[in-house]
């Protein structure tokens, strides 16, 4: 008997010892957690700070301004087709809009992006992203050093479940949990390995 006969002969002996029926999977975990308004931005602004990402507070009408003031004097911007485009009204460098028929190497001469979010995670400080007309394709935001998020308080539930539940299963999705991090074999961090180096949420309160 060879090496295959022996492992088909192992995968044959578990399937007939498994169950007959499909298994029911249990569902009860917690899903619908609430929070008022003010508890989840202290969650994920705390949670954000701990990834060293940075938070801006603004209202709807102060988006424009607080955007610019995120993103400094960038001199080159891109942001996604769907984009509101008073968001960048304010800034003083030059704005391109992303789309998939350009050569993702042309972003490697931006020097920061602009997009929306889909929802966000106070309880782990991440922000969902799912490739809408407002958040671009994802290598607008893996290649330029520096992201602003825009994230709207209506749209940050509690926890993990509650954010899956609003996101849509059929599209791609980015989960991003502050600045892109990693450590090499003396556990010494390095950031910008696998993404932007400089994450900045500017989170709308009345949105």
């Amino acid at each position: 008997m060879n090496a295959r006969d022996v492992v088909l002969g192992r995968v044959r002996d578990a399937l007939a010892a498994a169950p007959p029926e499909p298994v029911t999977v249990p569902r009860d975990y917690r899903g619908r957690r609430e929070l008022p308004d003010e508890q989840r931005m202290e969650l994920l602004v705390d949670r954000l700070g701990e990834y060293r990402a940075d938070v801006y507070r603004c209202s709807v009408a102060e988006t424009a301004a607080t955007v610019a003031e995120a993103l400094g004097d960038v001199r080159l911007v891109a942001v996604p087709g769907g984009l509101d485009g008073s968001w960048t009204e304010e800034l003083t460098g030059r704005v391109e809009v992303d789309s998939a028929e350009l050569p993702v190497r042309w972003l490697e001469d931006v020097d920061g992006v602009v997009t929306s979010s889909a929802v966000t995670c106070a309880e782990t400080g991440t922000v969902f992203l799912d490739a809408s007309a407002d958040q671009g394709r994802r290598a607008l935001t893996l290649v330029p050093d520096l992201h602003v998020c825009v994230v709207d308080l209506s749209s940050v539930v509690v926890g993990v479940p509650e954010a899956v539940g609003r996101l849509d299963p059929v599209r791609p999705t980015t989960m991003i949990s502050g600045p892109s991090a990693t450590s090499d074999i003396e556990l010494d961090r390095v950031e910008g390995v696998h993404g932007p180096r400089t994450l900045r949420v500017v989170v709308r309160v009345d949105g």
